[in-house]
């Protein structure tokens, strides 16, 4: 149980820190940031529910005030912003990626990698549109395509998280709970 808070708290902690990585925010509102390389390692490594919890913990934080969002964001006004739709996406995101990691068998780097692509981008988007269009007023076809200029980004993403996914259960194999 401690460990399973420890490690929780340790991916928070991970996507935060990944938070104060240069991002480049571009003209719609939503920054371009290695947070979500983050958010799919909660999946990847965690599992299912413990990954949707260490975000949730780190949401938690970016509610109460801590300015832990790429830029130095943070406070209940974020989720009043464009961003709001990935920020609701995020916990989902990381529950579905873990849930393809635990149930799908097959060779670790692959199935992280496919499971990062599935979760962490297509499940993200679809939340990350419908939020740019609540926010931004625009229709959900017209949010789908200003969301898809992160799609090269987020392929490379979903690759290294992937790898380091697979170099950590081979390094730290009892680290991986996601295969536990």
């Amino acid at each position: 149980m401690e460990r399973n808070i420890a490690r929780i708290a340790l991916f928070a902690a991970l996507i935060a820190a990944l938070g104060f990585l240069p991002a480049v925010t571009l003209g719609f509102g939503v920054p371009i940031t290695a947070q979500s390389l983050a958010v799919m390692l909660c999946g990847t490594v965690l599992g299912a529910k413990r990954g949707a919890l260490a975000v949730l913990l780190f949401l938690a934080l970016v509610a109460l005030g801590l300015p832990l969002l790429a830029g130095g964001r943070g406070g209940l006004g974020v989720f009043a912003s464009p961003t709001v739709g990935f920020l609701v996406g995020f916990p989902i995101a990381a529950f579905t990626t873990g849930l393809i990691v635990e149930r799908w068998k097959g060779p670790l780097p692959l199935v992280a990698s496919v499971a990062s692509i599935i979760g962490g981008v297509v499940v993200l988007y679809v939340f990350g549109a419908m939020g740019l269009a609540l926010m931004l007023g625009k229709t959900f076809p017209e949010a789908a395509l200003l969301v898809t200029a992160f799609i090269p980004g987020d392929i490379i993403k979903a690759v290294l998280a992937g790898g380091i996914t697979s170099g950590l259960a081979k390094a730290r194999p009892d680290s991986l709970l996601s295969r536990a």
